[in-house]
């Protein structure tokens, strides 16, 4: 993988999208994520920092701009430095 840039579903593992890094990949494959407008057709797609993702879970859509990469999966206020929310609030 290329500096600046992770796979998709490692991030996705890490910004707690997702419980396993085996769900991410499973969520990628079938089709419920897109980077930059465009559907993740793999689990090793590359993401870099400012991509826009978006992620079509079983009871909310969610999207986001990648902030940071990560090296761990922390905690959720950990997680929450990885990305930004775009979507106007819900409520």
């Amino acid at each position: 993988m290329k500096p600046g840039r992770q796979r998709l579903d490692k991030w996705l593992w890490f910004a707690r999208f997702a419980r396993t890094r085996t769900l991410a990949a499973r969520l990628v494959e079938a089709g419920h994520v897109r980077v930059n407008g465009r559907r993740a057709d793999a689990a090793a797609t590359a993401i870099a920092i400012g991509d826009v993702v978006t992620v079509a879970a079983a009871h909310t859509t969610a999207l986001v701009r990648v902030l940071d990469l990560g090296e761990r999966r922390g905690g959720a206020p950990e997680a929450q430095t990885l990305y930004a929310a775009l979507d106007p609030p819900q409520g």
